[in-house]
């Protein structure tokens, strides 16, 4: 099947604007408070002025050497959220809101072993011959094999974008199924898919940008500082939670559509 990306968009929109208010409230709950306590509790450093590469570089390791243990409950929390909206999207049962949250649990760790499996691998392919160019000496060669292996990993990531629901929907736990799966869906459609994906991302990121950075000079100059800084934290947070929304409901209308069932699940589907 031939991917039509303006149908998935319809289709994703439709969904969102349907069941909008539950789709915030629990973007609210597992997207803007993790992502706004954590700008709260671990600001990024500030770098000093005429710092050098290096310096910035060893300040941002020092920060997230720090954080990575947050950064991953937040990731998992997010992920539970995600998986639980995909349910609300596509189950045709009408979970509730608590049923949707437990097979959001019960699919994370499917999830997260099939994101693993998939990252060893990558790394794998990528260190021999990362190696082999080094040894080489040849700068050149080093960032050729950068370059070739950054493509390939985002090839990966695009075929292997529908692994949440073929979890959540399709019921598949094991996580090499679950690769499998979204491998099939995705073949032959990895390029469109990819373009669709490309330009959602950068529209939502334009947008929340430029909102977030309207906002914050508005509140700097009219409250100014510590409270302007929580307040802009706070918008860009919300603004995160919205495109995770439309995210979520865009990989469910993709898989929707590829793998074939009909679309008339889109109506409403919350209790």
């Amino acid at each position: 099947m031939r991917f039509d990306s303006n149908l998935a968009w319809k289709d994703a929109a439709s969904a969102v604007s349907a069941n909008r208010d539950v789709l915030l409230a629990l973007a609210g709950v597992f997207f803007v408070l993790p992502s706004f306590a954590f700008a709260l509790l671990y600001p990024q450093p500030e770098p000093p002025a005429g710092a050098a590469p290096e310096q910035l570089f060893e300040l941002m390791g020092a920060f997230y050497r720090q954080a990575w243990p947050v950064l991953l409950a937040i990731a998992a929390v997010q992920m539970v959220g995600t998986l639980a909206m995909l349910t609300l999207f596509t189950d045709r049962s009408r979970p509730t809101v608590g049923q949707a949250l437990a097979q959001g649990l019960n699919g994370l760790v499917p999830v997260i072993a099939a994101q693993l499996l998939l990252g060893m691998g990558l790394g794998l392919v990528a260190l021999i011959p990362l190696v082999a160019a080094g040894a080489t000496g040849i700068p050149a060669a080093v960032a050729l094999v950068i370059v070739l292996a950054g493509a390939v990993m985002l090839w990966a990531y695009i075929r292997s974008a529908l692994v949440s629901p073929a979890v959540v929907v399709d019921g598949i736990r094991n996580p090499v199924a679950a690769l499998r799966r979204s491998f099939a869906l995705t073949r032959g459609n990895a390029g469109r898919i990819a373009l669709f994906f490309l330009l959602l991302v950068v529209a939502f990121v334009i947008v929340v940008g430029v909102i977030s950075a309207l906002l914050g000079m508005l509140f700097e100059v009219v409250i100014g500082g510590e409270t302007a800084t929580a307040l802009t934290a706070l918008v860009s947070s919300a603004g995160e939670a919205v495109m995770a929304v439309y995210f979520v409901a865009v990989v469910a209308a993709t898989h929707r559509q590829l793998a074939g069932p009909s679309a008339d699940a889109t109506a409403a589907r919350f209790e």
